[in-house]
């Protein structure tokens, strides 16, 4: 973008154009890794040890899914490292580590009002480093492999000046420079290297012998994961330090009321206890003494909406699906296709979905010397920052925040209340506080995968072809409350959220047909359902793929076709038909006829497709899933055995969403109050899984969320092909 004093007053008058030049004014940002002893950086992603160890930096948060190694993976392949001496370590807070793919993917459009221009270089103004969106091989792929490239450059430069030879014949192998029958290992040379100039422009690498890409190499933080070694935030433990547990106010409710400190003084190991603006915690010599001296204290807070129930997110649902909404995004004429026609119409809903992750809310916070350091398992670490920085009133510099690995997070890590909150802890009680919610309370305050109701409209032409389709989602505005949270202190996205109607792109995500519909019309009907939401695995696609994938199944039975030739007719997306095929043929499909207990569902998203064919029955009134059969286009592989345990998991994940996995409301508070609430199949009810990775040579897509959406449809579909009924809404069993 030019940037001259015309374009600063375009664009809405001279307040955004200036907004928009900030955005878009180059800048040059400097890596800040730190160097242990024998070490040479290189650059920002890339350490190289005088002993030849390979220290990769990662700015994502490892969760579970594996980023830790596919991205050293990335940088070892273009290297030509040796996997045996690869380790990696988190990247430190740093604008060269923004993704604002993660923040384009997870708002689902929400700001994409700005400029391209402009939302990348506000990632890096604002250091938003993000893990969401199944995005960070594609957002970091290119870094690492021009960040391997120049190091493996420059040992060859290195090495070739010893020798007397052309760099450009030498090459790397197995963590060793190889010109010939010579050979030099990394390390003795990595100091030299580091002072010569890399050539413009940039060779990568093109041969095909030793490559580390595609290979299914084993997991670098699995052996301190099964030996116990690996150090999650409730591990930490440092000299002086106290223990706290919380109690929050409910949805609607505000400022706690004094607590009874009588009845909790004769817990043993008391501290004291501190009080926010919508808390109260204890603190004492151990978790347990503080979590008993709250039960004692029995927190209460004013306000509240003690008439908040499950009927009345339901009965808000329905009224906002009849009331007036947005359109989100509409092709054709569809008046004139349903004018006078025979149409079909079936309504859906869902219920909120909980988090649930194995590790609740963490975090321990050190005050020291007007600097403060947090260890927790943030998927924003600026913006976990920003917010502890707030809460004790000092500057973000003066906050260091040692990004943790998670115990699960499917998305609830985007929440930043407990850095706040540990920091408020710490400052008070002027020692270093750990502060871990329970799980009562980490369901309680959970930010939900949002409730939504669905009316779908169709009109079936002669050729079975769907002439028109209408989708009316009534859900809460979750996109806009997710930005609202991620960007509270940004000037620059409050801007463009204003700037917007009332539609919600991330409460509709995925309702977008990828079939051929001639017209089509997407309407979202912005609910207030009095319980904060916020990003889920998968997000919306999660209940939209239901809807869509629920109601085509329906549609197929009216036309009198076989529901995968329904969709394979009406399908515009060569990988995924493929995937619908596939999965059909390993499945042994038999077209879904009555008694079979056969459905099947596919999704398209995140540069990924998938089809998941279902074998399900009902056990009593309880359904019983028996079978999962996927199939995955995720374009080019880096390692497939990651995509495979992220496939299986998310089948696992969202079958337990179709079952269970949910809370209800009743008096204002969440019901759920444990895992046994939740009603999560057990290890009996795992079915028999089979996935088939698809070869091909697309960029990679994302996927660690790819198995979520199209689960409960096939086995809604399933389960309709073994009971000759629908069910219509998720999960199939009654919340807790």
């Amino acid at each position: 973008m030019k940037i001259n004093r015309r374009s600063l007053l375009i664009g809405g008058g001279a307040g955004l154009g200036l907004l928009i030049a900030w955005g878009v004014w180059p800048r040059a940002y400097t890596p800040n890794l730190a160097a242990a002893p024998g070490e040479t950086i290189f650059g920002a992603w890339l350490k190289i040890g005088a002993d030849g160890h390979v220290a990769v930096a990662v700015p994502q948060t490892e969760t579970g899914q594996g980023v830790y190694t596919a991205l050293a993976q990335i940088m070892a392949d273009e290297l030509g490292a040796d996997w045996r001496t690869v380790s990696v370590e988190p990247a430190p807070l740093n604008p060269l580590y923004a993704n604002a793919l993660a923040a384009d993917e997870v708002l689902e459009g929400t700001l994409a009002g700005w400029p391209p221009e402009f939302r990348a270089a506000h990632a890096a103004r604002t250091t938003l480093m993000l893990t969401a969106g199944s995005s960070s091989v594609r957002r970091f792929e290119t870094d690492l492999r021009r960040a391997g490239a120049a190091a493996r450059v420059l040992l060859c430069k290195a090495a070739a000046r010893q020798w007397g030879v052309d760099w450009q014949a030498c090459t790397t192998q197995d963590g060793f420079i190889v010109h010939g029958k010579r050979r030099a290992r990394f390390g003795p040379l990595a100091a030299d290297a580091a002072t010569l100039d890399l050539p413009d422009p940039l060779p990568l690498r093109t041969d095909e012998a030793g490559r580390l890409s595609g290979q299914s190499l084993p997991r670098l933080d699995v052996p301190a994961k099964v030996d116990g070694s690996a150090t999650f935030a409730g591990d930490i433990r440092l000299p002086d330090m106290v223990f706290a547990a919380i109690r929050q106010a409910p949805p609607g409710a505000g400022a706690p009321q004094p607590v009874d400190r009588k009845r909790a003084a004769a817990t043993r190991g008391l501290i004291d206890f501190v009080t926010g603006d919508r808390w109260v915690a204890a603190v004492a010599n151990t978790w347990w003494s503080a979590e008993q001296a709250l039960a004692a204290a029995n927190p209460r807070f004013d306000g509240g909406t003690p008439a908040l129930s499950t009927k009345q997110i339901a009965a808000a649902l329905q009224a906002g699906l009849n009331g007036p909404g947005e359109r989100m995004a509409a092709r054709g004429d569809l008046v004139s296709v349903f004018k006078g026609a025979r149409v079909v119409t079936a309504d859906y809903s869902v219920g909120l979905a909980v988090h649930a992750s194995m590790e609740t809310m963490t975090a321990t916070a050190r005050l020291r010397g007007g600097r403060l350091e947090l260890w927790l398992p943030t998927l924003a670490p600026a913006r976990a920052r920003a917010a502890a920085a707030a809460a004790i009133g000092i500057s973000e510099e003066a906050v260091m925040v040692h990004m943790m690995p998670a115990g699960g997070s499917f998305g609830a890590n985007l929440e930043h209340e407990v850095a706040a909150q540990a920091a408020t802890i710490a400052a008070q009680v002027k020692r270093p506080v750990q502060l871990v919610w329970s799980r009562r309370e980490d369901l309680a305050q959970d930010r939900y995968r949002p409730p939504a109701a669905a009316r779908l409209t169709a009109r079936v032409g002669l050729n079975s072809s769907i002439m028109g389709w209408l989708a009316k989602i009534a859900a809460p505005a979750t996109g806009r409350e997710i930005a609202a949270r991620l960007f509270v202190q940004d000037v620059a996205a409050r801007a463009a959220l204003a700037l917007h109607g009332t539609g919600d792109p991330y409460a509709v995500a995925g309702a977008l047909p990828f079939y051929r519909f001639p017209s089509f019309a997407i309407d979202h009907h912005p609910v207030d359902i009095g319980v904060p939401t916020g990003h889920w695995r998968s997000g919306a696609h999660s209940y939209t793929a239901f809807f869509t994938e629920s109601f085509l199944d329906e549609l197929a039975h009216v036309a009198n076709v076989e529901p995968l030739s329904f969709r394979v007719a009406i399908t515009g997306e060569p990988r995924l038909v493929r995937c619908l095929s596939t999965a059909a043929a390993l499945g042994g499909w038999e077209g879904g006829v009555p008694g079979s207990g056969q459905g099947i569902a596919c999704h398209s998203f995140r540069g990924s497709h998938i089809a998941v064919l279902a074998e399900a029955h009902f056990d009593g009134n309880r359904p019983r899933v028996d079978r999962l059969v996927a199939a995955v286009d995720c374009g080019r592989q880096i390692n497939p055995d990651l995509i495979l345990q992220q496939i299986e998991g998310g089948l696992l994940f969202g079958m337990a969403a179709a079952l269970g996995g949910t809370t209800g409301f009743a008096k204002g508070e969440a019901s759920a109050r444990h895992f046994g609430h939740l009603r999560l199949p057990m290890l009996a009810d795992t079915p028999d899984i089979t996935v088939e990775l698809i070869r091909s040579e697309a960029a990679p897509g994302g996927v660690s969320e790819l198995a979520v959406p199209p689960v409960a449809p096939a086995i809604a579909n399933a389960l309709q092909a073994a009971a000759g009924f629908r069910l219509r809404h998720l999960p199939f069993t009654a919340p807790a």
